[in-house]
């Protein structure tokens, strides 16, 4: 189908008048109201920003800064911020759509139910829709169990799939875990990447393996070539299920539609979720083997979801898909992810002492700094010099670098010009202390022209 870019075309400046009381106005309700120590956290990054315009693969500060957006929360703005394609797929749908009726059958859902069976992996086929990531994985832990009759659920160190029930006990980090438990029984970890590990934890009693194909929140840690494929055989062999969780990874972020394509290992269930919404709506999916499906004939409410996959959110993500596919926008994310990976790994040869290691895959990057302090202050300098990136909360001295994939060559250089002079003012001993006052925050620099 014929490429319709420039991708980033409509991220031209945006007129709108700043407003700096405004912000500070914002950061104090939301110090009052939702959560001081986040405020105090972000100030101290040089990130406690005010989103106001957003575009392409940029945000603008309340107070008139421009950033070139490189964590897009965590991946969930593959397509752009407010692409105007999708933006108007959003009109339409509000012109006529509502949630809809969650009993009811939905031409919407089934639309998107049957796109995403194309889209998707191997003979994955079937779809059960939620709201957010952590509700796709409940889900599917909840399939793994219901179809196996099996209790064991193997899950990784330093994993990531949410902060609900079943996803939470499979959460890789205790500080997410221990001021709730007892959670659910029958969750083990094991380290991520140790194939002699995870063989000898699956058993006859394992229900599900579940795993991220790039361990994304855990410092963007990529699967040791063959790994993927060691699991699925074990799996095989005990009768267990593999389910890959591709929140983060999915939709083109790695430079292909699913990180596991790299290992041409096939899941028995996949979750999505992020970027599926466009930037725009929440919507995620748990997608699966129609063998699977058996399960749910006898029991066909037994997993529920007012909102997952509202008649709305579902026009909405068939659009996204559209636009990933009319644009090319999966090759893209490979052209754009080597283009950066290529400044990066020279900017890590310059900077031994900064920068111990660059890895990823596509345009999902992670920088593992040569000490933990580093990754706020890099966050921090970054954000001098106009772009937006944040340390990985379960491993500070890591940043991710994960920029919309309608990132273009001018916008490349930029992040990696950035990282040049942020390097540069990190060695001349300019701190983090002027985020508080004590000297003048250097203006972002401008855009490049689009």
């Amino acid at each position: 189908m014929e490429n319709d870019r420039p991708l980033d075309a409509w991220a031209t400046e945006i007129d709108f008048i700043p407003d700096p009381a405004a912000k500070q106005r914002a950061l104090d309700d939301f110090a009052t109201y939702l959560n001081p120590q986040k405020v105090r956290v972000m100030r101290s990054a040089g990130l406690d920003l005010i989103e106001a315009e957003r575009s392409g693969a940029w945000v603008w500060d309340l107070d008139g800064r421009r950033f070139l957006d490189c964590f897009t929360s965590a991946g969930s703005f593959n397509t752009g911020r407010r692409n105007p394609r999708i933006v108007a797929a959003a009109h339409e749908a509000l012109d006529r759509l509502d949630h809809g009726n969650f009993l009811l059958c939905s031409r919407q859902k089934a639309e998107l139910a049957a796109r995403l069976a194309q889209i998707a992996p191997g003979d994955l086929s079937c779809t059960m829709f939620g709201t957010g990531g952590g509700e796709a994985n409940d889900f599917a832990i909840k399939l793994a169990r219901g179809a196996t009759r099996r209790p064991k659920i193997i899950s990784t160190i330093n994993g990531y799939h949410g902060h609900t029930g079943f996803a939470l006990s499979a959460a890789g980090r205790s500080a997410f875990r221990q001021p709730f438990e007892p959670l659910m029984p029958g969750f083990v970890q094991v380290p991520f990447g140790d194939t002699q590990a995870m063989l000898e934890e699956i058993d006859e009693n394992t229900a599900a393996v579940l795993l991220e194909p790039v361990q994304g929140e855990g410092g963007i840690i990529v699967a040791p070539a063959g790994y993927l494929a060691d699991v699925r055989a074990a799996c095989d062999r005990a009768g267990a299920l593999l389910i890959l969780d591709e929140i983060q990874t999915g939709l083109g972020r790695t430079g292909k539609w699913w990180a596991s394509e790299h290992y041409g290992v096939v899941p028995d269930i996949m979750t999505i979720a992020k970027s599926l919404g466009g930037s725009l709506v929440s919507i995620s999916a748990t997608v699966f083997s129609e063998e699977l499906r058996e399960f749910m004939i006898p029991n066909p409410f037994i997993h529920l979801s007012t909102f997952g996959g509202s008649d709305v959110a579902c026009a909405i993500a068939l659009e996204v898909i559209n636009v990933i596919e009319e644009t090319g926008l999966v090759e893209h994310a490979a052209a754009m992810g080597s283009l950066m990976f290529d400044g990066l790994h020279e900017i890590a040869g310059e900077h031994p002492d900064i920068i111990a290691e660059v890895r990823g895959l596509g345009l999902m990057a992670g920088i593992q700094y040569a000490e933990d302090s580093l990754g706020p202050r890099m966050s921090y300098h970054l954000a001098q010099h106009g772009v937006l990136a944040i340390y990985s909360g379960n491993q500070p001295s890591v940043m991710r670098l994960m920029p919309s994939l309608v990132i273009e060559e001018a916008e490349v250089t930029f992040l990696l010009d950035a990282m040049h002079l942020a390097i540069k003012d990190l060695k001349a001993g300019v701190g983090p202390n002027e985020a508080h006052g004590r000297a003048k925050r250097r203006p972002a620099r401008p855009a490049p022209a689009t």
